[in-house]
């Protein structure tokens, strides 16, 4: 009789021996302490010991594939560039080839846009901060090629002998006087001392205004007499240097100007090549009798015929205010 056996069903004595558990309930520092070792599966925060070294395998890989393939790019990168020469330079530079002049002792950071130099001539504690800040700024020039290899390349040059290739040209800054640090950068006898810089550009040579006879005419006619006084036309090839009153009301308070050593930086300095131990010549003006209690705008101005002067784009020259009580 090919009848299907049928399926029995669950009766309702069945289900009384089926039994429900609930499951425990842990309080939270129960929980914590079965998360950090759970005995019952030998997990660890949660892992096993397998699971935790396969996951940690994995990660070492993949940070070390990632590693390998960082340096792989840098040291592609670093091929392409070198530490000395920039790629872009002069025109193709964003510097471009008007470089501008700097001054120290700058103001205090807080006043970071300020260019005003502001202090009491008679309080030693009011003008030591300017005092402090110059020799902070040449204190690498009293002690030049301290960097291992950087003084083996450091000569004393002049017009007739200039630096070779690798070369550079040594400042010496016991030509200052009487901008030292000794007579405290004349700060304390109200005739203060500003040095000045020209900002450097990579490559950049200076065309000079070595002709007595074709001078701009803007040239300050002190400094036309100056360039016309010297017979030798090598020491005539200079980025001539000159210091002036602003407005004149200016010119009137700012009194007799001194420049150290010489009105201008030597050309033998330039171009500037990066070289080790390379640093940048400088202007020492000294104020010998500015007048006390007024605001004086003073204005300096770098001198050849590849420099373009525009006052309100400071190209060329810069702009600071002396203000003694």
């Amino acid at each position: 009789m090919g009848m299907e056996k049928e399926a029995r069903k669950p009766s309702g004595k069945d289900f009384k021996t089926l039994e429900f558990k609930r499951p425990v309930k842990l309080t939270k520092k129960q929980a914590f302490k079965l998360f950090i070792w759970n005995p019952e599966t030998n997990a660890f925060c949660g892992r096993t010991a397998g699971s935790w070294g396969r996951i940690g395998l994995f990660y070492m890989i993949f940070y070390g594939v990632l590693a390998a393939l960082v340096a792989i790019c840098f040291c592609a990168f670093l091929q392409t560039i070198d530490v000395r020469r920039p790629r872009w330079q002069l025109e193709k530079s964003l510097i471009g080839t008007n470089p501008g002049l700097g001054f120290r002792p700058l103001p205090p950071a807080v006043n970071v846009e300020s260019t005003l130099i502001w202090y009491k001539g008679t309080d030693k504690g009011n003008y030591q901060y300017w005092v402090s800040a110059l020799e902070d700024f040449l204190r690498k020039y009293r002690r030049p090629g301290q960097n291992p290899g950087s003084g083996a390349n450091i000569h004393t040059c002049d017009y007739n002998h200039p630096p070779g290739p690798g070369q550079v040209c040594s400042v010496d800054a016991r030509e200052f006087a009487p901008c030292t640090f000794e007579n405290h950068y004349g700060y304390h006898k109200s005739s203060p001392c500003i040095f000045l810089k020209l900002n450097k550009i990579f490559g950049w040579r200076p065309e000079y205004y070595n002709d007595s006879s074709a001078l701009p005419e803007k040239m300050p006619n002190k400094l036309k007499t100056h360039i016309r006084r010297i017979e030798d036309p090598r020491m005539r090839n200079n980025i001539w240097v000159s210091c002036e009153g602003e407005n004149p009301a200016d010119q009137e308070n700012i009194g007799p100007i001194n420049l150290y050593p010489r009105m201008g930086f030597p050309g033998y300095y330039y171009p500037f090549e990066n070289s080790e131990g390379y640093l940048s010549p400088l202007v020492a003006v000294h104020f010998e009798r500015p007048a006390t209690g007024v605001l004086i705008n003073v204005e300096c101005k770098a001198w050849a015929k590849n420099i373009i002067h525009n006052r309100n784009e400071r190209q060329g020259s810069v702009h600071f205010e002396l203000l003694i009580d």
